[in-house]
C-alpha cells in the first residue's frame, strides 16, 4: 500500500515571513558571521552620509572665531533590489526525508518538524547561496545585484592592489601588498579587517604550517605543522582575516566593517514567502513556494577600501 502524502492542511502565506527570510539571508557566512553591517528596513533606499575634515583647519588659539574648517560632505545610495525565488516542488521528492526527521531517524534533529517548514528551509538554502555570492561578486545582470568587487572595480578612489595566483608560496608576500597599502588612518582600527577568498585562507593556513613554505620553518606554527589550525581566527600583521565565502578565487578586500553596508527590507512588504499546496486546486501532488526579499550592498568610503585583484 502506498504511503499517505504529507500534506499542507493551509496554504502558508507569510505569518512569519520576515523571520523566514531572515534565516535565509542571515544563514550565509558573510551576514551570518556578522562580517558587514546590515541596515534593515530600507523599503527603497537608504541614503549613506560621509564626512570627512582636513586637520589643516587646527591653528593657533586666538580670541577670535575664525572659520577655517574644510568640511567635505557626501553620500551613497543604498538601494536593495527586488528578488524572488519562485519553485515548484514534487512531495514524493521530500516525504521520506521528512518522515526520517518527524520518527528521529535522521542526524540532524534541529530540521522543521512541520513539511512547509521543511520546503521553506530548502528554499531558503538556496537564497541564502544566492546572497552570500551576490555580496561581494555580484554584479549588473538582471538576476543579481552590484557586488562589493564591481564597485569597488569602477570606483577610482579605492586602493587598487594588483593580485595574482596565490598559494602557499606567496601569500604572505600578497597579503603583506594589501597590509602596505592600507591607510594610515585605518590601521590599528578595531573593525579593520581583510575579506579573503576560501583559496587564500587556506594558502595562508597551509603557510603557516611550516615545512619550509615562506621561511616559516620545518615545523610552522607552534611547532604543530598543518595540524596547527582548529577553525580559531586569522590575523595578518595585526589585522583580523576573515573569509568571505562569496568571494571570487584570488580577491582580497580590507575595509572597516562599519564602512561595508548590506540593505535589505527584513520587514518591508517587499517580502513574502508563500507555500501554495495544489492538492486541492488541481489534485497535484506539487507544492508551490515563494520567496520574495530585497538585497543590496554600498560601501561609505572608497579611499578606505583596499581591493586585492
Amino acid at each position: 500500500m502506498a504511503q499517505p502524502q504529507p500534506t499542507i492542511t493551509t496554504t502558508y502565506a507569510g505569518e512569519f515571513a520576515g523571520e523566514y527570510i531572515s534565516a535565509a539571508l542571515l544563514s550565509g557566512n558573510t551576514l551570518a558571521n556578522g562580517l558587514v553591517t546590515v541596515k534593515p528596513n530600507v523599503k527603497y533606499k537608504s541614503v549613506l552620509k560621509t564626512l570627512a575634515t582636513d586637520t589643516s583647519s587646527i591653528v593657533d588659539a586666538s580670541c577670535a572665531f575664525d572659520d577655517t574648517a574644510d568640511i567635505s560632505l557626501n553620500e551613497r545610495i543604498l538601494q536593495p533590489d527586488e528578488f524572488q525565488q519562485n519553485m515548484i516542488l514534487c512531495k514524493d521528492q521530500f516525504q521520506s526525508d521528512w518522515e526520517a526527521v518527524q520518527m528521529g531517524y535522521s542526524a540532524f534533529d534541529n530540521l522543521p518538524p512541520k513539511f512547509s517548514d521543511f520546503l521553506i528551509a530548502h528554499a531558503s538554502q538556496q537564497v541564502s547561496q544566492f546572497v552570500e555570492q551576490k555580496i561581494w561578486a555580484g554584479g549588473t545582470a538582471a538576476n543579481e545585484f552590484q557586488g562589493f568587487v564591481s564597485r569597488m572595480t569602477a570606483d577610482s578612489d579605492v586602493v587598487d592592489v594588483t593580485g595574482t595566483t596565490v598559494s602557499a608560496a606567496n601569500v604572505i608576500t600578497e597579503l603583506g601588498k594589501i597590509v602596505d597599502d592600507i591607510p594610515s588612518t585605518l590601521y590599528g582600527k578595531e573593525d579593520l579587517t581583510i575579506y579573503v577568498s576560501q583559496n587564500i585562507a587556506r594558502a595562508y593556513i597551509r603557510a603557516l604550517g611550516g615545512f619550509g613554505a615562506a621561511g616559516l620553518g620545518s615545523n610552522g606554527l607552534n611547532a604543530e605543522g598543518t595540524m596547527w589550525y582548529n577553525g580559531q581566527g586569522l590575523m595578518f600583521d595585526g589585522v583580523k582575516l576573515a573569509v568571505a565565502n562569496g568571494l571570487a578565487d584570488n580577491k582580497a578586500i580590507a575595509a572597516q566593517k562599519s564602512n561595508l553596508y548590506f540593505g535589505t527590507g527584513l520587514l518591508s512588504d517587499h517580502n513574502e514567502v508563500k507555500v501554495i499546496d495544489m492538492a486541492n486546486i488541481d489534485g497535484s501532488q506539487q507544492v508551490r513556494v515563494v520567496m520574495r526579499f530585497t538585497a543590496g550592498v554600498q560601501y561609505g568610503i572608497g579611499a578606505d577600501c583596499v581591493l586585492y585583484s
